[in-house]
């Protein structure tokens, strides 16, 4: 199969446009497992009858691992934002009852949050003990409904197509709290507009209900777990802040 050039560069993979399917080609310093992984949540989420592009097969391509999936034509919600910056409440509306359709799925049929939170938070350098040990019974106190969490859920993952939005990108998806994906959203929004963010936060809870206090209780777990991704936009300082504000001294 013959790439080309790749249309989009990510921490773990590069993503192809052939044959009018998307390719993602994965990093070699990934597990073998990392690819069917993915695919099978993605998958999971297809099945349950969410618009999300559908998976036609986990391969190898020049010994790399790789999933090939159907292409969505369209602009995603975070480049029409850009665009269009006086329509940012609109966008977020379609966002966020997209996001209230996911929530609405009870599972237990993918990874279980807690087991990927804690595995995140262990694998922190920045941590000290104390602080691993705090953030990790925090977790464990948390009670809830194990349901579908996207786990990387902004407008940049929404593409929108002449029919629907199409919900793409589900590497991070797990069964969990639905208040920690809320967190995990207003946290990567913070990254670039607490404008946007709370504009976020206000809509999820005028329409779910949720308290926002409920919400910011996963602050310092969620922004643990973000360490441990070591996104290079990412500002480790202020997540170590969000970590410090919550965990005693």
């Amino acid at each position: 199969m013959i790439l080309g050039n790749p249309i989009a560069k990510g921490n773990t993979a590069n993503i192809y446009l052939s044959d009018n399917k998307i390719v993602k080609v994965f990093n070699d310093i990934l597990p073998d497992t990392e690819s069917i992984n993915e695919a099978n949540k993605q998958k999971y989420a297809y099945s349950c009858g969410l618009p999300v592009p559908e998976i036609l097969d986990v391969t190898k391509i020049n010994g790399k691992q790789a999933i090939i999936m159907q292409y969505i034509k369209g602009e995603t919600l975070g480049d029409l934002l850009i665009k269009h910056k006086e329509q940012a409440e609109h966008y977020l509306n379609i966002s966020v009852d997209m996001q209230l359709d996911i929530h609405s799925i009870v599972t237990d049929a993918i990874e279980p949050m807690y087991v990927k939170l804690y595995r995140q938070i262990e694998s922190v350098i920045e941590l000290d003990k104390r602080q691993k040990s705090y953030l990790l019974k925090e977790l464990e106190s948390f009670t809830y409904e194990e349901r579908l969490c996207h786990g990387d859920f902004h407008l940049f993952n929404l593409i929108m197509t002449e029919k629907q939005v199409v919900i793409i990108d589900w590497v991070d998806s797990s069964a969990g709290d639905i208040r920690a994906d809320i967190y995990r959203t207003y946290l990567l929004y913070t990254q670039f507009s607490s404008e946007l963010a709370e504009m976020y936060l206000r809509l999820y809870c005028e329409k779910s209900g949720i308290v926002r206090s409920e919400v910011f209780q996963w602050a310092p777990i969620i922004a643990a777990a973000r360490l441990s991704e070591s996104v290079s936009s990412e500002n480790s300082k202020r997540l170590m802040e969000i970590i410090n504000r919550y965990c005693p001294l």
